[in-house]
C-alpha cells in the first residue's frame, strides 16, 4: 500500500515536471512534503540519512561552486573565453559546438560533471549572445556530452563515486575498464551532434565579423582579482582530484574553496549570494526526498530485484539487464539515489559470481547504464537540472521536452554501444 503510493505520487509529480504544468520548483516540495507527511519516509531520514534522503554533499558541492562561478564571472574571464572560442571557431555553429563539447568531454573525467557544466555554461551562453544564436542547443549537447565524458573515472560523475566505494574499485579501475569505451561513445556522439542539431544550427555574417574585430583581453576587467581567483580554482581542481587520497568529499572542497576565493578576491559575499541559483538547489532537495520515498518504501529495489531475479544464473543476461535496467530507470529517478539503492543489490549479485571479472563485469555495466541513463530525460543527473536551471537564468529556457528529445536518442545510442562493449571484452574475448 505505502509503496503504491509513493509511487502515485512520484508519477503525478514527474507529470507536472515533465509538461511543466505547474513550476517544478512547487511541485516537488509539495511532492516532497506529502512523502513525509504521509510517513512514505521518516522525517528524521529526510535530512539526516545517508542515502535515503536529502544528499548534502551534492547541495553543498553546487552551493561552493555556484559561489566560486559567480567570483570569477566578475572578472570578464567568461567573456574572453567566450570571444576567443567564437574567433577559433570562426563563428562555424557546428566548429564551435564540437570544441565546446571537447572542452566540457575532457574537463568532465577529472572534475564531476555538475561542476563542468558550471563552468563551461556561462561561456556558452556568452558566446551565443555574441554571435546571436540560441545557447539551447550547445548547453544540451555539452550536459550530454559531460554525462558521457564523466563516466570514464571514479569522480567523473557522481554514480561512479558510490559504486566504486561500494565495489572496492579505485580511480585506475574506471579508467582502465570504462575509458576505452567511453572515448569510442563519444567520437561516436560528436560525429552524431551534426546530424542530431542540424535544424538548431544558425550562422550569421555580421555578427561574425563583428566578434572577429574584437580584442578578447579587453573583456578582463579585473587582472589582479582573476589571477587571485584562478589560484584559488587550480588548488579547488587539485582538492577534487585528491579528495580521495585527502579524505575529503568535493562538498568541503568546494566549500572551503568558495571561502578562501571570497576573502583574496574581497568580494562582497552579498554579491556572490546573488549568483547563486536558488531555485535549482531547493528543485534537488525536492527530487532527492521524492526518491528517497520510492526508496524507503521499496519501490526501486522491488524493481531491481524483478531484474536481478529474471535473469537467475545467467550472468551475460545480468549484465544486459543491469546496463539497460539502469538506464530506463536511471532515466527517471535521478541516478545518485538510484544507485544508492541499487548498489546492494549489484553487490550480492556480484558476490555469488563464478569468479571476479564476472563479478566486476556486473559493476561496469551497472556503472555504464546509470551514467549514460543519466542523459535519458531533463531531471535525470545532476548537470541536466543545472544547465536548464542556468539556461533558464539567462533567457535561453530549456523546457522538458526539448532536452529529452535528444537526451533519450542519444541515452538509446549510447547504452547499445555500451552493451555491446561489455558483451565483447568481458564475456566473448574473456
Amino acid at each position: 500500500m505505502t509503496a503504491a503510493l509513493a509511487l502515485t505520487i512520484f508519477l503525478i509529480a514527474f507529470f507536472f515536471i515533465a509538461t511543466e504544468k505547474a513550476d517544478k520548483v512547487a511541485v516537488v516540495l509539495i511532492a516532497a512534503g506529502a512523502m513525509a507527511g504521509l510517513k512514505l519516509i521518516p522525517g528524521s531520514e529526510v535530512f539526516f540519512s545517508e542515502h535515503a534522503g536529502i544528499d548534502w554533499n551534492v547541495i553543498f558541492l553546487l552551493l561552493g561552486m555556484m559561489i566560486i562561478v559567480g567570483i570569477i564571472k566578475q572578472t570578464g574571464l567568461f567573456d574572453f573565453l567566450a570571444i576567443w572560442a567564437a574567433k577559433r571557431a570562426r563563428g562555424k555553429p557546428y566548429r564551435l559546438m564540437v570544441m565546446l563539447m571537447v572542452i566540457t568531454a575532457i574537463a568532465s573525467p577529472f572534475l564531476d560533471n555538475v561542476t563542468t557544466i558550471m563552468l563551461v555554461a556561462p561561456v556558452t551562453v556568452v558566446v551565443c549572445d555574441r554571435l546571436a544564436v540560441s545557447a539551447r542547443p550547445y548547453l544540451i549537447a555539452e550536459v550530454l556530452a559531460s554525462n558521457i565524458g564523466g563516466a570514464a573515472t571514479l569522480i567523473g560523475d557522481p554514480p561512479n563515486i558510490i559504486i566504486g566505494s561500494r565495489a572496492g574499485l579505485t580511480f585506475t579501475d574506471f579508467l582502465a575498464h570504462l575509458a576505452p569505451i567511453v572515448v569510442v561513445v563519444f567520437v561516436v556522439f560528436v560525429l552524431g551532434t551534426r546530424v542530431l542539431f542540424r535544424a538548431e544550427f544558425r550562422y550569421h555574417p555580421e555578427r561574425v565579423a563583428e566578434v572577429m574585430l574584437l580584442n578578447e583581453r579587453r573583456a578582463i576587467t579585473d587582472p589582479v582579482m582573476l589571477r587571485r581567483a584562478l589560484v584559488v580554482f587550480a588548488a579547488v581542481v587539485v582538492g577534487f582530484c585528491l579528495h580521495g587520497a585527502l579524505h575529503f568529499d568535493p562538498a568541503i572542497v568546494a566549500l572551503l574553496g568558495a571561502g578562501v576565493m571570497l576573502l583574496v578576491t574581497r568580494t562582497d559575499p552579498q554579491e556572490a549570494l546573488r549568483e547563486v541559483e536558488w531555485p535549482t538547489l531547493v528543485f534537488f532537495m525536492g527530487l532527492f526526498v521524492m526518491v528517497a520515498g520510492l526508496a524507503h518504501t521499496g519501490v526501486i529495489e522491488t524493481l531491481g530485484r524483478w531484474v536481478v531475479d529474471a535473469v537467475g544464473d545467467d550472468y551475460f543476461m545480468a549484465a544486459s539487464a543491469l546496463l539497460f535496467g539502469s538506464a530506463i530507470l536511471g532515466a527517471f529517478f535521478d541516478n545518485i539515489p538510484y544507485v544508492a539503492t541499487m548498489a546492494p543489490i549489484v553487490e550480492e549479485l556480484a558476490a555469488d559470481a563464478p569468479d571476479e571479472q564476472t563479478g566486476r563485469s556486473l559493476w561496469w555495466a551497472f556503472a555504464l547504464g546509470a551514467d549514460f541513463g543519466g542523459n535519458g530525460t531533463a531531471v535525470a543527473a545532476s548537470a541536466n537540472v543545472v544547465a536548464i536551471g542556468l539556461a533558464a537564468r539567462t533567457g535561453h529556457r530549456i523546457s522538458f521536452w526539448q532536452f529529452t528529445r535528444y537526451g533519450i536518442v542519444v541515452t538509446a545510442a549510447t547504452t547499445t554501444m555500451a552493451w555491446a562493449y561489455v558483451a565483447l571484452r568481458y564475456f566473448v574475448l574473456a
